[in-house]
C-alpha cells in the first residue's frame, strides 16, 4: 500500500489489512471455501478531501466532454441511469441503490488489488471489487493501478445493462471454476480485449466500452483513430489466442457487433471451461 497520507488515508486502518490478507488467502483455497464477504471494507466517504474530489470531478468532465462521441450508447446509458455526482466521489451505497434493480450487481468496496480467484468469486456473485482510492492531482493523468475513477467511472455503468450483466458474471464463474493453466491464460486475455480494451461498431461506427479506454484521453483517441490499430473483428478464440502487453497502448484491438454476440460467446466458451473443470453451469 502506498505511504502517502494524500492517497492512503482512505484504506488506512486494521479493517483494510485483514480484508487484504483475506483476500491474498483465497489463493489457495477451493473455489467453495472462498467467502467474498471478508474481502470487502467500509468506504469512509468523509476520508476524501476536496482534493480528492476536485480530481474525480476534473476527471469526469474531462472525459465526459469526448465521451459523448466516442462511448458505447450502452456505456452512455448506463451513465445516465446511475446519475453519478460529477463533482464528489460517488458513495457506492447510492450508486448501489440504482445499479442493484436494474440488474442485480452491485459495486463493493475492497481494500486493494484482489488475487485472481478472490476477484473471480466477487463476479461470480454479481459483486464488482472496487478499489476506493483516487489518484492525486500530481498523477491525474496517469495512474498504473485501478483507482475509484477507473473502476466506478470506467467499470460500473456497463453493469446496468442486462445483457453485459449476464456476460460478466459468467466469465467470472468459469474464470473461478478453472485450475488449467491453458484456459487461465485464455480467460486473461479475453478480459483484456473486451473489458478493458474493447471496442463496438453501433449505428456503422466505431465506439468505445472497455474501462482502459473509456478512462483514458489518450488511448481513446488512439483506439479510434489511429492507423496503426489493427482492429479485427471479435472472435473469442482469436482473441483468447492473442497475447497483449500492458506498457503501451494497444496495437490489436477486437470490435464487437453487439453485446449479444460476447454474451452468446462466453455462454459457449463457459460451457467448455466447466465441463473440463467437472462442475455444473
Amino acid at each position: 500500500m502506498r505511504k502517502d497520507i494524500r492517497y492512503n488515508n482512505i484504506i488506512d486502518g486494521e479493517e483494510f489489512e485483514r480484508a487484504q490478507a483475506a483476500a491474498d488467502a483465497a489463493y489457495n483455497l477451493p473455489e467453495d471455501l472462498i467467502d467474498p464477504e471478508s474481502f470487502y471494507v467500509t468506504q469512509h466517504w468523509d476520508r476524501y478531501t476536496e482534493e480528492n474530489h476536485e480530481v474525480w470531478a476534473t476527471l469526469v468532465a474531462r472525459r465526459m466532454e469526448t465521451l459523448e462521441d466516442q462511448a458505447s450508447e450502452v456505456f452512455l446509458n448506463g451513465v445516465r441511469l446511475l446519475g453519478f455526482d460529477q463533482n464528489r466521489v460517488p458513495r457506492l451505497s447510492d450508486v448501489n441503490d440504482k445499479l442493484r434493480p436494474l440488474t442485480g450487481w452491485q459495486s463493493r468496496a475492497v481494500p486493494g488489488y484482489l488475487p485472481a480467484k478472490a476477484f473471480f468469486a466477487c463476479l461470480s456473485r454479481r459483486e464488482f471489487p472496487t478499489t476506493i482510492t483516487i489518484r492525486p492531482k500530481e498523477l491525474i493523468d496517469y495512474l498504473p493501478e485501478p483507482d475509484i475513477f477507473h473502476d466506478v467511472f470506467g467499470h460500473v455503468p456497463l453493469h446496468a445493462d442486462p445483457v453485459f450483466a449476464d456476460f460478466l458474471q459468467t466469465y467470472g464463474k468459469a474464470a473461478l471454476h478453472t485450475n488449467d493453466n491453458h484456459h487461465i491464460e485464455r480467460l486473461g486475455r479475453l478480459f483484456w480485449f473486451t473489458v478493458e480494451f474493447g471496442l463496438i461498431r453501433e449505428h456503422g461506427k466505431l465506439k468505445l466500452y472497455g474501462s482502459g479506454l473509456i478512462s483514458s484521453i489518450g488511448e481513446s483517441f488512439h483506439a479510434l483513430e489511429s492507423p496503426f490499430v489493427d482492429r479485427r473483428p471479435f472472435d473469442l478464440d482469436r482473441v483468447c489466442n492473442t497475447p497483449f502487453e500492458i506498457d503501451h497502448y494497444q496495437p490489436i484491438l477486437y470490435v464487437l457487433e453487439s453485446f449479444e454476440q460476447l454474451r452468446d460467446a462466453m455462454n459457449d466458451y463457459a460451457q467448455r471451461v466447466l465441463d473440463d473443470a467437472g462442475v455444473a453451469a
